[in-house]
């Protein structure tokens, strides 16, 4: 099973470039996936890659930092700021990277508007 997310065009370069190993989150998946979607935001609106999960972590915000830093794709203060205030932090380990040649609709997946946290798909 996948799921599409949405994130902001910076992130997906660096997902895309190698640079950015992991995707935060404040809520996963409830049920096992093995791939996300990405959906680049405004201005590209489209689905733009597949990529593969090796696992997902959660723990404290703190000790997610100190776990995946060094391959976050983001600054401590970003970090810091999206997580403010939460106990509980999450972490998609990002594998294997395939971009589509031609970005997709969210039509072409049954989807009307972007995913506020995720959505999931059978594609």
């Amino acid at each position: 099973m996948k799921i599409i997310i949405s994130i902001n065009p910076e992130h997906v370069e660096n997902i895309i470039r190698g640079t950015k190993k992991y995707e935060y989150r404040t809520r996963v998946a409830i049920k096992s996936i093995d791939s996300i979607l990405v959906y680049c935001t405004h201005p590209c609106k489209k689905v733009v890659a597949e990529v593969a999960i090796n696992s997902v972590q959660k723990d404290t915000p703190e000790r997610l930092w100190d776990s995946t830093k060094d391959l976050s794709g983001i600054t401590k203060e970003f970090f810091d700021e999206y997580f403010k205030g939460r106990s509980v932090a999450y972490a998609y380990e990002l594998g294997k990277v395939v971009t589509f040649e031609v970005p997709k609709e969210l039509s072409e997946f049954s989807i009307g508007s972007a995913p506020q946290s995720y959505t999931y798909v059978n594609a």
